[in-house]
């Protein structure tokens, strides 16, 4: 019985909770942690289970993180995780949890700027208004995790941290890299998010400090949870995510784990680098499935 789109979604979710690579003594943080279905809470268990020593989850506000926390703590022995609401396009807020992690643990190593909005809208709906609060809440909270974080990371002799060194990833999207995938505000306020990383990586030559974007393609998260129950409703889940060559759509936890990597040492020469994890839909130009090309 040959498998379905969604068969292959299970198998993926399941070889995915078994890779633990490691985090070991870091202190990491987290924005956008809020959804249960989100990509900064799977960030956050696939960072817990490489073995840091504390990681901070935040989103604007409180729900569902005292839950997550307990859940990590729980499950990953060692893993001290602290839930703080943060406002991630606030300077204030931002310098406050840095401050806050650097106060307790004298260091900090990882900061996953994922906080963010989508809307759907057409062009001559938007207004300048909205334009600029999707830039505030996309662009300008990316801005202020490699400005910010990015200092705290130069910091040494303090955590047992003895040389600068860190990662800040922070969520862009397919969208920010061409059109079709996203409203025009969206859009643009995703390509902002990887020129930041791109430019923001050389602010920190020579620190050992990288910066780079991760872009999500069709992926099953709390904004796009009602499209993908709409389709559920209707008995046509398989049908997402058919017109990119891996023939269906991604979850959560598989751009957790790129993440992850890129957090890590592992990822230690990628730099200034937009990466795209969209099942292969962006490699090719449009096309008619079935026809030769």
């Amino acid at each position: 019985m040959a498998s379905t789109a969604t068969d292959r979604v299970s198998q993926i979710v399941n070889h995915l909770a078994q890779v633990t690579p490691s985090l070991k003594d870091k202190v990491c943080i987290v924005t956008g942690a809020g959804s249960t279905h989100g990509i900064g809470r799977a960030t956050a268990i696939s960072l817990a289970k490489r073995g840091p020593k504390a990681i901070y989850v935040t989103d604007l506000g409180m729900d569902n993180l005292e839950e997550l926390a307990k859940e990590i703590e729980r499950t990953y022995a060692g893993v001290e995780c602290i839930p703080y609401a943060v406002d991630a396009a606030s300077d204030s807020a931002v310098t406050g949890i840095i401050e806050q992690a650097m106060s307790k643990y004298g260091r900090l190593d990882v900061f996953f700027a994922n906080a963010g909005v989508a809307t759907g809208d057409r062009l001559q709906d938007e207004t300048a208004e909205s334009f600029m609060r999707m830039m505030r809440i996309n662009a300008l909270s990316c801005f202020l995790a490699i400005k910010h974080a990015g200092a705290a990371m130069t910091v040494t002799g303090k955590g047992g941290k003895e040389f600068s060194s860190g990662s800040i990833i922070c969520t862009a999207s397919v969208a920010g890299l061409r059109s079709g995938a996203g409203s025009p505000e969206y859009s643009a306020s995703k390509a902002a998010v990887v020129n930041l990383c791109q430019t923001g990586s050389y602010q920190y030559s020579g620190k050992n400090i990288r910066v780079n974007a991760i872009c999500p393609g069709l992926i099953e998260t709390g904004m796009t949870k009602p499209t993908f129950d709409f389709a559920r409703e209707r008995g046509t889940a398989n049908k997402i995510g058919q017109l990119n060559p891996t023939k269906r759509y991604g979850v959560s936890s598989e751009i957790a784990h790129m993440v992850a990597f890129l957090a890590s040492d592992e990822a230690s020469y990628v730099n200034g680098q937009a990466i795209v994890v969209d099942g292969g839909l962006s490699a090719s130009h449009p096309i008619v499935p079935g026809r030769s090309h």
